[in-house]
């Protein structure tokens, strides 16, 4: 009789623990449906990730182009090609540097600013391969024509003016230091003329001479043009002045 009730109570404590077991399992089988709902399944390892993945992912910024070689200031078969407003195509470096000394002390402010009429003048002075004239001796020399930003501005107020003429000029052997340091290459010449300038304002006038030393170069010159002149330099600044 005991035996009997021993085996009774036995089954009854399996079944209570295969209730457990069963209840355990469901709640586990429900949590993990829940969190496969709530929870977007990785793609498989190798396969790229769907269009909206890609969107949402934050894109590199772009690399910027590199330039195929570094820039360049000047461009000296450019140079050689091109010619200044008024600038004579000629071999004779008489007429080109008579035309460049009147260019260089002639401007209006009735019809140009001060950067348009230094870029104009710029335009007449060619720079070497070997870089020996340098654009920084042109700005100064430039200024030493009496024009700067300053005056420019000044006289444009007054609708300024200045024109030049010649009245002579002296070149290569006529120069003692011409004659006495000798230009380093055939072909390179050096004038200096005497102008009669004339400057105009609602102010008044005035009228002045100064002398003004430009520097041509010309065939068979291996650095000028094979068929004609140009100016390299010019000197205003009066202790540049070649006689």
């Amino acid at each position: 009789m005991k035996q009997r009730t021993l085996l009774q109570r036995a089954w009854v404590g399996r079944r209570r623990q295969g209730i457990l077991l069963l209840v355990a399992a469901a709640a586990l089988a429900t949590i993990a449906m829940v969190l496969s709902l709530r929870m977007p399944a990785a793609p498989p390892e190798g396969l790229a990730p769907t269009p909206s993945a890609v969107a949402a992912a934050p894109q590199p910024p772009s690399p910027m182009p590199l330039p195929t070689k570094p820039p360049t200031t000047l461009n000296a078969a450019a140079e050689q090609l091109t010619r200044a407003v008024g600038e004579p195509a000629t071999r004779d470096f008489r007429q080109l540097a008579e035309a460049a000394a009147r260019a260089i002390y002639t401007w209006d402010t009735r019809t140009a600013t001060y950067s348009q009429s230094y870029a104009a003048l710029r335009t007449w002075w060619h720079v070497l391969p070997d870089g020996s004239n340098p654009l920084t001796i042109f700005a100064q020399q430039f200024e030493a024509t009496g024009t700067n930003a300053a005056a420019y501005a000044s006289l444009t107020g007054v609708h300024g003016r200045r024109s030049a003429r010649v009245v002579n000029a002296s070149c290569d052997a006529q120069l003692a230091q011409y004659v006495q340091e000798p230009p380093p290459w055939a072909g390179l010449h050096v004038c200096t003329v005497t102008l009669a300038v004339t400057e105009h304002a609602s102010s008044g006038t005035n009228q002045y001479t100064v002398p003004v030393s430009i520097v041509v170069n010309c065939p068979p010159a291996a650095t000028a043009p094979v068929d004609r002149c140009q100016v390299v330099a010019f000197y205003a600044a009066p202790d540049r002045i070649v006689y």
